[in-house]
Order: C-alpha cells, then structure tokens, then sequence
C-alpha cells in the first residue's frame, strides 16, 4: 500500500444499482500492486460485499466509525462506515439505493469539509433518480461546492487525463444557450480559478493556458460572430494583465493535436463538447472530473452510473483508478505546502 495522507481519503458508493460499488471492492483489491492511498467507503458494508461477490471477489469488511480507524485498517479489509443493510439490485435503480447514494455523498463531503477526510472521491451518481427523492442539485459538483460554502461560479469542472486538461466554462446547459451565458468576468474568474488550482494542487509553478474560442475560427475578426472579439478576447487580456501566462482567443479546431498540446497545460472551453470530445477522444479510460476551487480536493471518474452493464464484470476500474490516485497525490500536494 502507497499512502500518500495520513487522513486517508473517503469515497461516496454513488447510486448503488450502477457500477460503483464493484468499483469500490475492485479498487480495494489492487492497493498492493497499484499506488494508491488508503480510502474508505460510505455506504452499504452487505451491499459492498454482495457487490463484489458478483466479481467473483470474497471481500473483507471493517465496519468504522470514523476516518481515523480507517488507514489502520485498510490493509487488511475494506474500510466502510457502514449506513446499513441495502439490497443489491444491480442495473435497477430505485428510491431505496438513491436515498442510500444521498446519505453516502453528504457523510462523505462532511467528512471531508471536517478535515476527518484528506479528499473525496465521489462514485458516479443518476441525477434523475436522486431528485425524486429529493435531491435538488444539477450535480454532485454542485452539492459538494454547497457543502463547502463555496458559490456556484466560483466551483471549476477541470477535466484532467494523461494528454489533456480542460475546462469549460459553460456546462451542462442546451448550447443555445451558451453566448447568453458567457461573460468576461466568468471566463476570467474560472480561468484564474483553475490557474490557482494548477500551481497548489498539481504542482505547476507557472500554468500555461489556452482559451478557446466560441465560433469558428475564434470569429475570425466578427466575421463568424461577435462573442470572440467582444467577451473573449477581453477577458484573456484581463488574465494577463493579472500576471496569467494565457494565450486566446485560439481556434478550437487547432487546439488539440499533439504539438498544439505541449504549448499548454490547460484549455479553457467555452462549453461542454468542446472541452469533453478532445478529452474523451484522447483519454477516455483515465479522464477524471476534479473540482477547483473548493477548500477540499473532490474527484470522480468521468463516466456515469452505467446501469446497462452493473453486474456484469464489464466496468473498466481505470478511471475510479485515476480518481483516487490524483486525489491522494492533490492531498499529499496540499500537505506539503501546509
């Protein structure tokens, strides 16, 4: 087992029916042959295991009562602050597994608010499912920004894989919408945002970064549309009179080929595809959703629930694999600069 915090790290079950929980139990099972951190689970100790026995997996449990038992206990079972017996019904959704996903996300963000937890890695989640039972967020990003007091635009969705890193600065809204939504004051906010987060959380002294621009060729002069000239443009000029090393607008067709890439360390786009498509065309199996700005490290793995494949010994481990990793090397970052 690597350590990488002496607090270990906690991670959320996600919505039961989907594939987090033989995730969580397949995870466990590589900590000696992977660096990894210690981490504990919130959620269902019965259903992990049942979970995980679908794998073909005899996991051990250690129901705790709180992080501090959990590091001494990871090596020998999976450490779990146990909220109670859940039936596993793998690929069904239902109130019952989303109030238990609920519980877990809140326990889990607390600990880790608390300091109990060096970080959170959350496990994917059916939005759909957890509204009905009273979940009023567009996403766990958004719940977990609420946890930590932190405002809704000043909570940054960075994308990160072993190519790529990108941010969109709009997200999950219909992309009519998009030129309404952008203003300089957000790109400039999220882009200084996410440039803060690059130097503390993953060690880059002087962050490059690439600003995409909306239209085709970046507007070519207002040609192709206004929104380049007059709100891009502007806010780049803004980050480097603020001291940012920061290029754009840029053409968004020329920004992610090979050579492109190594001229920056993080691209900002201005809405979802165009921040998702290039990552996921490039490191689909190692994408992780990390959220900036927060007073705690938060990651996920880039895919969703995958109810179509729960159960089934189907589900790719590596991108929970990078979740943790990058979650404990963040954590062992924010340490050594205490």
């Amino acid at each position: 087992m690597d350590r990488q915090s002496p607090a270990g790290l906690v991670v959320s079950i996600g919505d039961p029916a989907g594939i987090g929980p033989e995730l969580i139990a397949r995870l466990w099972t590589l900590r000696h042959g992977e660096a990894m951190p210690a981490f504990a689970c919130v959620g269902s100790a019965s259903l992990l295991r049942a979970a995980a026995a679908r794998d073909g997996i005899d996991l051990p449990v250690a129901r705790i009562a709180d992080m501090a038992e959990a590091s001494g206990a990871f090596g020998d079972a999976l450490p779990v602050i146990d909220l109670g017996d859940v039936p596993y019904r793998p690929g069904q959704p239902d109130a019952q597994g989303a109030r238990l996903g609920l519980e877990s996300l809140t326990r889990a963000a607390a600990l880790a608010v608390s300091g109990e937890a060096a970080a959170l890695v959350t496990a994917p989640i059916a939005k759909a499912e957890l509204a009905k039972v009273g979940f009023a967020h567009p996403g766990q990003t958004e719940f977990v920004a609420e946890a930590c007091g932190v405002g809704p635009d000043d909570a940054v969705m960075m994308l990160a894989g072993p190519s790529l890193r990108v941010v969109p600065v709009t997200v999950h809204v219909a992309l009519a919408r998009v030129p309404q939504l952008l203003t300089a004051d957000l790109i400039h906010r999220r882009t200084a945002i996410a440039a803060r987060a690059l130097t503390r959380d993953f060690g880059i002294a002087a962050p490059r970064i690439a600003i995409a621009g909306l239209n085709p060729h970046a507007g070519e002069d207002g040609r192709m549309g206004a929104e380049d000239r007059a709100i891009i443009a502007p806010a780049a000029e803004r980050l480097r009179a603020d001291g940012f090393d920061v290029r754009g607008p840029l053409p968004a067709d020329t920004m992610f080929y090979a050579a492109a890439r190594a001229k920056y360390d993080l691209a900002v786009c201005m809405y979802h595809d165009q921040a998702l498509i290039p990552l996921k065309a490039l490191d689909f199996d190692q994408g992780v959703n990390v959220t900036l700005g927060l007073p705690i490290i938060r990651t996920s793995p880039d895919h969703g629930t995958a109810f179509d494949i729960a159960g089934a010994g189907q589900a790719h481990v590596g991108p929970m694999l990078a979740a943790l990793r990058m979650a404990g090397e963040c954590a062992q970052r924010r340490g050594d600069g205490k």
